[in-house]
């Protein structure tokens, strides 16, 4: 149990490292993109400086990002061999599509775009960011569809020679439940992220009155994508809740710490106790019915019980605990809940002071709009937390145990080894990131750049001018 212990910490260490970077990508990528397609449609250099300073934030970020994405695939061999033996059959054609069909289309449209500004046509520049946005919610369309199948496997036969699922309908990881809702709802949380962060840069700007006319644009955007991505984060955020409840209701119950089986049932705003030696917790403000609604969409849906439900598993799988970790499930639920409902909170007095014109003036918005910048990594962190700690004792629901997919030959001294080198690291590239972020993010607009090459149909002489320039 110490390696699988060591494993799954050095795992998750890396992966929420990982994961602070994906919503970023994801979601100022597609911001970048309309901003470069106002400044194409509009011609006004503000625009463009604008493009290229977000764009550089969004470059640093990439390329922090794809560092520590690699060392993800390395502890598949290191510390999981076993769960990689298991699923490969599976998480083959995923994985590929996400490396060939995604990764690459992003990496190369990338590079168009740092190196094509005043070489490539305007309008074929202005393709390669939005190639670039596409490209990462692909990549982060077959890798949630890999990680759906092991909450909830689909589309496999066990091959009886070997014993292993074996992918027999790919359709059918493209059209898990998990994986639409899950897909939505990161998609979102990753516009809630960018836009966050594009506000965040902007009311530091507008607090010290630095080229006011340009931030005033950026945090009008964030905040008009900001408002719908915030509604619609919470209602898929919430039918997400009722499919988890559906196909892993253990992770339900012990989001709630609902111990007993109970219908109607309360949510509780906060509790004392509850953990796994606790079942019977001090909870205060509890709303009635509210669980039931979050859960099954029903005002007086039922909510089967942790005792209930880790009887029914032994009975199915055989002896053992299959509760997880109630206390990071109860309180990854209500940090992610809670500072949505701030955010969205925070994003209506927003609109409200765009509206009424008076954005740039109000010192208290802009402050607390620049520090805001830090919860949705909290409520990423959260989120992340609550879907795979919720599955645990399972690596892959109902299929395969985690202390089962854990490397044989792999010692307690090589991963506490790999654990150390990876945190030492991790916090260097930390440092790097903030101190990139934070210098480019506070120096503002780059200064006046040359032009754009001429549309298609220029003069001959002018074309090749413009390229070589």
């Amino acid at each position: 149990m110490a390696n699988v212990d060591l494993a799954r910490w050095q795992f998750a260490t890396t992966s929420i490292y990982h994961f602070l970077f994906v919503p970023v990508t994801i979601g100022l990528s597609f911001l970048v993109a309309i901003l470069q397609t106002v400044w194409h449609r509009s011609g006004n250099p503000v625009h463009r400086q604008l493009t290229k300073m977000f764009g550089t934030l969004l470059v640093i970020n990439i390329a922090i990002g794809v560092v520590t994405g690699l060392v993800q695939e390395f502890q598949f061999g290191m510390n999981w061999s076993a769960y990689s033996r298991f699923v490969g059959d599976v998480f083959g054609a995923p994985l590929a599509m996400e490396g060939l069909a995604a990764f690459f289309l992003e990496s190369t449209f990338l590079g168009l775009w740092i190196f094509g500004w005043g070489r490539l046509p305007k309008r074929v520049h202005l393709a390669t960011i939005w190639a670039v946005a596409i490209g990462t919610a692909l990549s982060a369309a077959f890798i949630i569809a890999a990680n759906s199948w092991m909450q909830r496997p689909v589309g496999y036969r066990v091959n009886p020679a070997t014993g292993r699922p074996q992918l027999n309908d790919v359709w059918a990881l493209f059209t898990n439940p998990v994986f639409l809702w899950s897909y939505a709802h990161v998609l979102l949380a990753s516009l809630v992220t960018g836009g966050l962060l594009m506000l965040a840069v902007s009311a530091w700007h507008l607090r010290r009155k630095s080229d006011v006319q340009a931030f005033r644009v950026t945090a009008g955007l964030s905040i008009v994508v900001l408002l719908p991505a915030t509604v619609l984060v919470l209602l898929v955020g919430s039918e997400l809740g009722v499919i988890e409840a559906k196909y892993q209701p253990m992770k339900i119950a012990a989001a709630e710490a609902q111990w007993t089986t109970c219908q109607p049932c309360s949510f509780s705003l906060f509790q004392i106790g509850g953990g796994n030696n606790d079942h019977d917790p001090t909870q205060i403000i509890q709303i009635p019915h509210l669980l039931s609604l979050l859960a099954t969409n029903s005002w007086d849906g039922k909510v089967v019980g942790l005792d209930e439900l880790n009887a029914q598993y032994q009975q199915q799988y055989g002896p053992g605990n299959y509760v997880p970790n109630v206390f990071i499930q109860y309180w990854s639920m209500r940090v992610m809940a809670y500072l949505a409902a701030f955010v969205f909170l925070l994003v209506l007095w927003g609109a409200w002071l765009l509206y009424r014109k008076k954005l740039e003036d109000s010192r208290w918005f802009l402050a607390i709009a620049t520090w805001a910048v830090i919860a949705p990594f909290l409520m990423n962190t959260a989120g992340w937390l609550l879907t795979e700690s919720g599955r645990q004792p399972w690596i892959v629901q109902g299929l395969m145990l985690t202390s089962a997919g854990v490397s044989p030959s792999t010692s307690v001294g090589e991963i506490v080894t790999s654990l150390v080198v990876y945190v030492l690291l991790y916090g260097a590239l930390a440092v790097v990131e903030v101190t990139l972020m934070l210098r480019y993010a506070r120096r503002g607009l780059p200064g006046k750049e040359p032009e754009e090459p001429p549309e298609e149909g220029g003069k001959p002489e002018e074309r090749a001018l413009a390229l070589t320039y």
